[in-house]
């Protein structure tokens, strides 16, 4: 359409007006230009300037109005900085605009700051009406308000009908039954009733559609049809707005095909697909508007797929005979609102010194409290008010008080709620929403006396009893004093009663859980002043339950330190698809995501043929678009299938149709199995050419009466999860099969590394324009080494958003949504130039900001409470730098925005300045790896080599260990580059040796151990002398370390402990020694003493010269070894269980077990894996310590003892 100044006053000749002159307010008409009334040259300028003036323009008709300029007074310092717009049918019951997304008051738009500059505001969404009102806010400091103004749109007209609620419209099909599978229905309604079916329509089958009003929210029904059994039900019910019985009209829009739907309602849509399996709407020969509870108000343009019935219902085209009165036109019903703030008051006149009050109002308001009404009487006071969503009546005379309580609860739902009161000389009653038999009465021998003057919503100040109460914050209406309907026209015109700061004619209600902000199925609660959001098991936080408390895959907990479990991940963050559970398996390595099914293993099908196949149904823990997510992100994916079969045929023949299949991802129908590959109608024998016959690709299709079995792997990833399996061929004599279908295994998460290196200060990339308008959430990590630098930005006409390294220390999250920009930073007290890892999250929303940096440090700004709050961008996203920003020099990794991750790496790959990718992960996870473990460097992340340690995992903390039973021993050939010879054992052995450091004046041993047997040796390491170190279990189940160094005739001893340690329990024992000190640690779960009775003397040598072979739990050893440990200590050997088994570089047992790895390692009798004999890494830091230096001073004789 074509858009024109519908009222313009921004000449500075003179205009044309006609005035009434009302109490505190001027009203405007634009006439015809033959009538004359001149107002000066200059524009509008009241002669009070204070916040009751109004300028009031009628357009004549009702108008499409879709822009608003303004201007201040000619020649002269007048003007409005800020004004509001309201607007009418009527030129009653005004309803404030609001601008897209604004929750918080009508908008207030911003003015002049001259006489002669013209500021215009479009509309965001065009307005109709025919009367407008501009009410002046903020003015010159140096004049007054002062306004010129013009007025653009366009013409508007539309059929209107008025339903009186007893007639109905009925609109008939050409054909007598319609099978309809598309549908588009329109029209707009006002009414004031919380109440009527405005729609309705339904079939000889089932099938329905309603749309109704129910509590003043909009019900949309449909039914497309459900089935005798029960088993599908196609009910579908879907609630939209509030409020929406304002007497405002409200536009709707049902779009339908098959079963998506689109519901719009004022500009907001919801998007749903109906229960059930069915697309049609079956419906009778006809449709109707209005009908049982049937709808009061009016309704305009109603269109039902492409027939505007409102127009045939004016040319009689429709059956209209159920109306006593057909109008075309809008029946007024006003009711004459008036809005309280939290400083405002009606003071309205009644009966003075009479002994009866009788007062009623309609109240609707979202606050728990207020005051609804207080009045002075001749001896006292009576209150109504509102406490807890409770109405109360306090009457307070002569020494006596009453109060009365009304039953039920929840009057702040901001519906229309009639209060009606009644006193007179020993009686009481008050009644709520017209309820007599809840009504609340008291024959209290009280005596009323009025004062005369009645407040409502406020001025309980200092006489009041409850005067910390406070003022009420919402609508009334129909109020009554005396029994006498109140003038409020009148008290508008100054000519009754009194008030301060209400607005009279409008109720400026908002629902501003309408739509709800709360997301992800957060409830959403409200006072008249804010919401709030609760999150609680929604799985989401933040002020609008957006951010989740999850992470997205299992590598990104992995690579937070965890271990394999079972745990919730939410791949998409913010978006809708939810969290889930799913098992994450942390390898050394990879990690893997398993999802599982119901079906059980093994599961038998008989019965099924051809023609009657039985479909086995799979469900998983997840659905199938959270399955999606982890399938689009992984690697590799995998999932195991097993066809047991006995005379039942699986695939048959390559070119034949199978008789067996499986459903994947997309409800699509597969024909290769486990080991083969899209388009191969094979199985894993046909792929591997060993098929039980070899005219056949699977072994079942031999149809052979003994078991056989086609297994494999499924692994084209777009394929899976299956879904459904169709089994054809178990009805025969005979014939039976059995199908496994395992759980899906994903390995990897692309999205968490997916990452780009920017090489030069220019470089960037750039994406399509992010879309956040009332919400948005950023995260990333980066790493860099230069001291500041952009990581994205996008800009709108005026509105932007960026995050940025400001300097080394901090980080900077700034936007500008229409309330000027606002800026978030968050310091870091260590350098973010480190070169190391860091991640930043940044999160918008209606009620806040917030930036927060390595989960640690954060900055939260709430959002202002008169303002814009929707973001509009326009322009690229650019990722680096753009427009002459400082650009950042660095990686950025893992970019997610609402939930969707950007690809960093593709785009890279053709820009300029840009390689996808990044090196150096090890310096920020490398910490991650324990144990003596090395960060091993990966493309997309890195991996924890564990082969040097005593122990596993995927972070080198899952300890290895072994049971010892009676004789077994594990012996390990310390002497590099010599064969082991184990041909005198019953063992397992390798014939290649690996090379050792050799120190001759250090030994590091460390282990675990538990048993309840002693004696016994449990760690012996000879040399190509006759010296050597053990540890041994005395008798008594004491700890000793035994040393020989230097061929002396007695070995050297120490009793590490004098408890019995043979106790069942878990042992860490630490042991170093250089030259002749030795530190010993032993982890126990009690502190205790030790004393040491040995020590070295100089006489022993400090080199353990050349060790020769480690012996776990017995020696086995054909030279000279001390005969003390053979008498003993050997007999019958260690009995238990051994872990963390480390000396040097070397862990000999986790060789011993680990057999894939060649080591100079065997071992004799039964050894099993375990880790018994290892005390929980979880236990608090050494509880039990003991730390023995044993030093030697070359200056003093050996019985010299320093400990330390």
């Amino acid at each position: 359409n074509q858009f024109f100044c519908l009222f313009c006053l921004l000449s500075t000749l003179s205009f044309h007006l006609q005035i009434n002159l009302l109490n505190k307010a001027q009203k405007l008409k634009l006439i015809t230009s033959h009538t004359l009334l001149c107002v000066g040259a200059g524009g509008w300028s009241p002669l009070d300037s204070d916040h009751y003036q109004w300028l009031q323009v009628d357009l004549g008709i009702r108008k499409q109005v879709t822009a608003i300029a303004t201007q201040g007074r000619y020649s002269s310092s007048d003007w409005t900085t800020r004004y509001r717009l309201l607007y009418s049918d009527t030129g009653r019951n005004w309803k404030p605009y609001h601008q897209d997304g604004n929750i918080w008051v009508s908008t207030a738009f911003t003015g002049n700051s001259n006489t002669e500059s013209v500021v215009r505001h479009d509309l965001q969404h065009a307005i109709v009406a025919r009367y407008l009102r501009i009410i002046p806010l903020d003015w010159s400091e140096e004049g007054r308000i002062g306004l010129r103004i013009e007025i653009y749109g366009c013409p508007y007209w539309a059929d209107v009908i008025n339903f009186d609620g007893q007639g109905v419209i009925s609109y008939r099909f050409k054909m007598k039954k319609m099978k309809i599978l598309k549908d588009v229905i329109a029209l707009k309604f006002k009414t004031a009733e919380s109440e009527g079916v405005i729609l309705h329509g339904e079939g000889q089958q089932g099938d329905y559609i309603t749309l109704e009003l129910r509590r003043g929210r909009l019900l949309l029904q449909i039914n497309l049809g459900s089935n005798q059994y029960g088993s599908i039900l196609g009910h579908t019910s879907v609630t939209s707005g509030s409020l929406l019985d304002d007497h405002h009209w409200h536009s709707v829009v049902i779009e339908r095909y098959r079963r998506n739907v689109n519901f719009t309602l004022d500009q907001h849509t919801q998007h749903f697909r109906t229960n059930g399996e069915f697309d049609h709407l079956d419906l009778d020969y006809e449709v109707q508007a209005a009908l049982i509870r049937n709808f009061k108000g009016c309704m305009e343009s109603i269109n039902y797929n492409g027939d505007n019935i409102t127009d045939l219902a004016r040319r009689k085209k429709l059956d209209t005979s159920s109306f006593r009165n057909l109008t075309f036109s809008c029946v007024d019903s006003h009711t004459f609102p008036v809005f309280f703030n939290a400083t405002s008051f009606l003071q309205l006149s009644g009966r003075r010194e009479h002994n009866m009050v009788s007062v009623g109002f309609q109240f609707r308001t979202w606050n728990p409290n207020g005051l609804l009404l207080f009045s002075s009487l001749a001896d006292g006071m009576l209150e109504i008010a509102l406490n807890d969503g409770k109405v109360t009546a306090h009457i307070n005379v002569t020494q006596l008080s009453c109060v009365l309580h009304v039953s039920g609860s929840g009057l702040n739902d901001g519906e229309w709620h009639d209060v009606r009161f009644l006193a007179k000389e020993n009686f009481a009653m008050l009644t709520i929403d017209g309820d007599e038999a809840s009504a609340v009465r008291t024959n209290a021998p009280i005596q009323i006396t009025t004062g005369g003057t009645y407040h409502f919503g406020g001025k309980c100040r200092w006489t009041c009893k409850s005067g910390q109460l406070r003022s009420f914050q919402g609508c009334m209406q129909l109020i009554q004093v005396d029994d006498q309907l109140a003038d409020l026209t009148a008290v508008e015109q100054g000519r009754l009663g009194a008030f301060e700061n209400v607005s009279l004619d409008m109720c400026a209600i908002i629902d501003r859980c309408m739509p709800n902000h709360c997301e992800h199925g957060g409830r959403c609660t409200q006072t008249w002043n804010s919401f709030s959001c609760s999150c609680d098991g929604t799985g989401y936080t933040g002020a609008t339950c957006h951010t989740s408390v999850y992470e997205q895959s299992c590598e990104a907990y992995k690579h937070l330190g965890r271990s394999s479990d079972l745990y919730w991940i939410d791949p998409d963050g913010s978006g809708s698809l939810g969290p889930f559970k799913v098992i994450c398996n942390m390898t050394e390595d990879k990690v893997w995501t398993t999802v599982v099914n119901n079906l059980p293993a093994q599961t038998s099908v008989t019965g099924s043929s051809r023609e009657r196949r039985t479909v086995l149904q799979l469900n998983y823990s997840a659905t199938m678009e959270q399955i999606s997510a982890i399938t689009s992100s992984a690697e590799h994916c995998e999932q195991h299938v097993a066809y047991s079969c006995r005379m039942s045929r699986l695939l048959n023949t390559p070119d034949g149709t199978p008789y067996t299949w499986w459903v994947g991802r997309a409800n699509e129908k597969h024909f290769y199995w486990g080991g083969s590959a899209p388009g191969i109608q094979k199985c894993a024998c046909g792929i591997e050419r060993n098929c039980t016959d070899p005219k056949y690709h699977c072994n079942c299709d031999a149809d052979q009466k003994q078991w056989r079995e086609d297994s494999g792997l499924l692994v084209y990833k777009d394929h899976l999860p299956v879904s459904q399996v169709a089994v054809g061929d178990t009805n025969r004599p005979g014939s039976e099969a059995k199908l496994t279908v395992g759980p899906l295994r994903c390995q990897g998460d692309r999205s968490y590394w997916n990452a780009a290196s920017f090489n030069t200060p220019s470089s960037y990339l750039h994406f399509s324009t992010f879309q956040g308008e009332t919400s948005a959430d950023i995260s990333f990590y980066f790493k860099t080494s230069a001291p500041y630098g952009v990581f994205l930005e996008n800009l709108g006409n005026t509105d932007f958003i960026r995050l940025e390294l400001k300097s080394p220390t901090v980080v900077s999250f700034s936007f500008d949504v229409g309330n000027g920009p606002v800026e978030l930073n968050v310091h870091s007290p260590t350098p973010l130039n480190d070169d190391q890892w860091h991640r930043v999250s940044a999160e918008r929303n209606v009620k806040e900001a917030i930036l927060q940096l390595d989960q640690q440090y954060r900055e939260v700004r709430p959002a202002p409470e008169q303002g814009h709050t929707r973001l509009e961008l326009y322009s690229q996203l650019y990722v680096g730098a753009a427009g002459g920003q400082r650009g950042f020099l660095g990686c950025i990794r893992s970019l997610k925005m609402n939930g969707v991750t950007l690809d960093l790496e593709e785009r890279a790959k053709v820009t300029p300045g840009v390689k996808p990718g990044c090196s150096g992960h090890c310096t920020s996870f490398g910490m991650y790896c324990r144990n003596g473990g090395k960060c091993v460097e990966k493309y997309n992340g890195y991996s924890c080599d564990c082969s040097g340690t005593a122990y596993d995992g995927p972070f080198c903390t899952k300890d290895v260990g072994g049971f010892f039973e009676a004789g077994t021993l594990v012996r390990y050939n310390l002497v590099p580059d010599v064969v082991v010879a184990a041909s005198s054992l019953d063992s397992k052995s390798v014939v290649q040796s690996l090379p050792t450091e050799t120190n001759l004046t250090r030994e590091d041993l460390a282990f675990s151990f538990s048993t309840s047997s002693a004696p016994s040796i449990l760690l012996y390491i000879s040399s190509r002398t006759q010296d050597y170190m053990a540890v041994v279990l005395r008798q008594n189940g004491t700890l000793q370390l035994r040393y020989n160094l230097g061929g002396l005739r007695e070995p050297f001893t120490v009793d590490l402990d004098q408890r019995n340690l043979a106790n069942g329990q878990p042992h860490s024992v630490n042991i170093t020694r250089v030259e002749r000190d030795i530190y010993v640690q032993v982890k126990e779960d009690i502190i205790h003493s030790l004393s040491v009775p040995h020590v070295f003397s100089e006489e022993h040598d400090s080199n353990l010269p050349g060790e020769n072979t480690l012996f776990l739990g017995k020696v086995f050893e054909t030279g000279q070894i001390d005969p003390v440990l053979i008498e003993k200590y050997n007999t019958p050997g260690f009995v238990g269980c051994l872990s963390r088994v480390q000396f040097n570089s070397i862990a000999p047992l986790k060789a011993a077990l680990r057999t894939q790895v060649p080591a100079p390692v065997s071992h004799q009798g039964k050894l099993v894996e375990s880790n018994c004999g290892a005390s929980p890494l979880t236990i608090p830091p050494i509880l039990g310590l003991i730390m023995l230096i044993i030093m030697f001073d070359y200056l003093k004789c050996s019985s010299n003892l320093e400990l330390e």
